[in-house]
């Protein structure tokens, strides 16, 4: 597709095509999704699914694996990734905001194959950081603990080895910030909810995970018996564990309640996710056609309930050691969003290159990733690289077969996906020229919602805009 004659901001006129594919249909294979969601919405779908129980109950388990310093220095190098790979998916999203999001643009940008195979609660950690400052004051327990742990039993609990094996957790614990992608096509405003909200589950997401990543770190060891651990059947939050050390036991019980309360809302997100990447995939001919059907209010029932029966996995942890099981669970998901995250940068260089090769400008585009085109390579050589290097302590003496398999049999799995849906299907690698840059954008800009207005700005204003929303 070359050089189109534009209108207003660069972008074609709609054709009968385009009208058509935005209006509603009774057809229910074939009905659009509801869009109704505001900027609010997306941050709250996408921090619902992320701070939840990994954040409050496998941040032990990190602690354990690193100690202080080396989680902190995980999961610090890791949401540099992130910021990188929202950048490149808030582009995206803005201005073709799509059910599939980067499940669809994989498929228009590189090939049809890797479409295939990719196929909260804020308050009480704001409070959990105050309490944290208080204890390590010596304001409850029995004696003040200042950074005693970082000298006994230590900053690192196993080096660079520790520091390697929580890369895993942290892509797993930040997996679902791109749920705004996923969002973006039930959007009313894209052009203004989308980077919005791009910017806010960033910072609020990154203020979280490393101050409570840092607070738990001053407030226990990582040897405490009672954390996360592969032998361990059962295991408490750290924020339990450290609040009942401290004598502070409704606050504990609190935090006990508000888990479950977190593991719903992050069970909420992700079925709200999986089920709009399900219905593309269906609509797509990528998955059985009955997944795709929809109720006549734009409600994907059928897709919902597959998620909640694949949901059912979670319970494998019952019944054996609990953190065995979460580790290599953990482990699986942290690799494959490494692959995921890996593949949004990869998708975002091709679009780029298909505007270059149509002749159309950066200019044109509602929202521009930051540091094109050096952080979206650096971001995807840094997914590529711990795709491998996490999984590096299995070959250490004594070479572990098990973990070797767990650690790197999503690699083979992927291609093979890759490959068995590229010679089915006789896919042909997306050229540039030819990309369709064009379908699913918006080119009638709807009212921003009252709600969405800007508002004041100042210090006071951007501090409570990071922390409440």
């Amino acid at each position: 597709m070359g050089s189109k004659s534009v209108v207003q901001e660069g972008v074609r006129p709609a054709s009968d095509r385009d009208i058509a594919s935005e209006d509603a249909t009774n057809d229910p294979y074939i009905a659009p999704l509801h869009r109704s969601l505001k900027s609010r919405h997306l941050q709250m779908i996408a921090i619902g699914g992320i701070i939840g129980p990994g954040l409050l109950v496998g941040s032990g388990n990190a602690l354990h694996l690193a100690g202080p310093a080396g989680i902190l220095i995980s999961f610090a190098l890791v949401g540099i990734i992130v910021f990188f790979v929202m950048q490149s998916l808030g582009e995206l999203a803005t201005l073709m905001p799509v059910t599939g999001s980067f499940t669809e643009y994989a498929e228009r940008f590189v090939d049809e194959s890797l479409s295939f195979a990719l196929g909260l609660k804020i308050l009480s950690i704001t409070v959990f950081f105050v309490l944290a400052i208080v204890i390590t004051a010596g304001g409850f327990g029995r004696e003040k603990i200042g950074f005693r742990y970082w000298e006994d039993p230590g900053p690192f609990a196993d080096g660079i080895n520790g520091v390697a094996k929580t890369f895993v957790i942290a892509g797993t614990l930040y997996a679902g910030t791109e749920m705004v992608g996923i969002t973006a096509g039930e959007t009313s405003n894209p052009r203004r909810s989308v980077p919005l909200a791009i910017k806010q589950v960033f910072y609020r997401i990154l203020l979280f995970y490393i101050g409570t990543m840092f607070f738990i770190g001053i407030l226990l060891p990582y040897d405490d018996p009672q954390l996360l651990a592969a032998g361990s059947r059962t295991a408490a939050s750290p924020l339990t564990i450290s609040l009942s050390e401290a004598g502070i036991a409704p606050a504990a019980s609190l935090i006990n309640g508000l888990i479950v309360v977190a593991v719903i809302s992050a069970g909420n997100s992700s079925l709200y996710v999986s089920s709009r990447t399900i219905v593309h995939m269906a609509r797509s001919g990528k998955a059985p056609k009955f997944l795709g059907k929809t109720s006549k209010r734009g409600v994907p029932w059928a897709a919902l309930i597959f998620s909640n029966l694949i949901a059912c996995i979670a319970f494998l942890s019952i019944g054996s050691g609990a953190g065995t099981v979460y580790e290599a669970l953990i482990t699986l998901s942290g690799v494959a969003t490494f692959i995921v995250w890996g593949t949004i940068e990869l998708v975002h260089i091709r679009f780029r290159q298909a505007l270059k090769a149509q002749g159309q400008s950066v200019d044109t585009l509602p929202y521009r990733a930051l540091w094109y085109p050096y952080g979206t390579y650096a971001a995807l050589a840094a997914n590529v690289f711990l795709v491998f290097f996490q999984g590096y302590t299995a070959f250490l003496y004594p070479f572990s077969p098990s973990n070797f398999v767990i650690n790197y049999i999503l690699l083979p799995v992927f291609v093979l996906m890759v490959l068995t849906w590229k010679l089915a299907k006789r896919t042909k690698l997306a050229k540039v020229s030819e990309m369709d840059i064009w379908t699913g954008r918006r080119y009638i800009e709807e009212p921003v919602e009252e709600a969405d207005k800007p508002q004041p700005s100042g210090i006071s204003k951007k501090l409570r805009d990071i922390v409440i929303g």
